[in-house]
């Protein structure tokens, strides 16, 4: 039997578990009793913590908005510019995404539901906050002219995001995250190319 646990570490067990499966194969596919015998416990344990399936989620993409954005936000400020920022953002990114195979496939799986709901919210939060960081360092850099002058920020911004997430779909494709690593600095040269970013 395992040790109980404080409810947060409990949770946190919970979350990660439920993610390590979603690595795997489709959430929508996942149960309870799964994520229960991943973590140990029992259905019923795992109840006491959660409500339902869907507040699993709700917790992990919780999780994947402080854990990421935290990432990236401490990749920008300890980069020497905001051009080395972008770059330090991207390889952060895809960094996350390898060491957490799981994430995306929530990600799109909740996206695709019908109708709203938190963890749908969540995501788009992340998202939206992600993207002001995005526009920040984009005006930061074209304010410093390392930046084509002219240039749509917020096009720049989703074609940033864009890449990135392209990347993650191959990486679901194959079944190999860390395939993403060699591809990422080619994809992001070209990219920085294109937004005329100078070092």
């Amino acid at each position: 039997m395992p040790a109980r646990l404080p409810t947060e570490k409990r949770q946190a067990e919970i979350v990660a578990a439920a993610l390590r499966l979603a690595s795997e194969r489709s959430p929508g596919q996942i149960t309870t009793g799964e994520i229960a015998e991943a973590v140990g416990v029992t259905q019923g344990a795992l109840f006491k913590h959660f409500s339902s399936k869907d507040a699993i989620w709700l917790a992990a993409m919780c999780w994947v908005h402080a854990t990421l954005l935290q990432a990236v936000q401490e990749a920008a400020e300890g980069a020497a510019s905001p051009r080395a920022a972008l770059e330090a953002v991207f390889h952060a990114h895809v960094e996350f995404v390898v060491a957490h195979p799981g994430v995306p496939r929530v990600i799109f799986h909740e996206l695709q539901q019908p109708g709203d709901s938190p963890a749908k919210r969540e995501v788009r939060a992340l998202l939206q906050a992600y993207r002001q960081l995005l526009l920040a360092l984009l005006g930061a850099a074209g304010a410093q002219g390392q930046l084509r002058a002219g240039l749509d920020a917020e096009a720049a911004a989703t074609a940033f995001l864009g890449l990135l997430q392209g990347l993650v779909m191959q990486s679901m494709l194959t079944g190999q995250p860390a395939a993403m690593r060699p591809l990422a600095g080619r994809v992001l040269a070209l990219y920085l190319r294109g937004v005329g970013a100078s070092s």
